[in-house]
């Protein structure tokens, strides 16, 4: 199997993982289990870290796959891309917040972002997961190019 496919699925596959262990940490909060929330919820933050190691690794080291489906539909998917992008980046940002305030024991401000950032992570993770398809499943990938080209050619 190609490294321009592997990487993406394994990738993929931990920003799943990660939603998963966020879902079980809100189930764990809401029983007021504040230890079991905590642990799930760093689960969530290692597997959302090691998607991003991957998914750097493979932009650095191997570039980003173009569009490979119709031109017709190009454009809607770099729209589409552009919001997950900027959806992913609030999403890490929250993340980060959350894991502070949560390890700090900020808890009326980690309830409060934690509002916002849960849906915007399952939202991220969600549109991650709709790209991966676009790009590896529906369609065959395009020609694997830099981040800007990718996007943009």
């Amino acid at each position: 199997m190609d490294l321009h496919f592997i990487l993406p699925t394994i990738s993929t596959s931990f920003i799943v993982l990660s939603a998963i262990f966020m879902v079980v940490g809100i189930v764990k909060i809401r029983q007021r289990k504040e230890v079991e929330h905590e642990k799930w919820m760093k689960y969530a933050a290692v597997a959302a870290l090691i998607f991003f190691i991957i998914y750097l690794s493979k932009t650095i080291f191997l570039g980003n796959t173009q569009f490979g489906g119709p031109e017709s539909l190009e454009i809607y998917y770099v729209v589409f891309l552009i919001g997950h992008i900027m959806l992913s980046t609030t999403g890490g940002i929250l993340g980060g917040v959350q894991l502070y305030t949560g390890t700090k024991g900020k808890r009326s401000r980690h309830r409060k972002i934690g509002r916002i950032a849960v849906p915007v992570w399952f939202l991220t993770a969600i549109t991650g997961v709709m790209v991966y398809v676009l790009l590896y499943v529906l369609y065959p990938g395009g020609e694997t190019t830099g981040l800007f080209d990718a996007i943009f050619h």
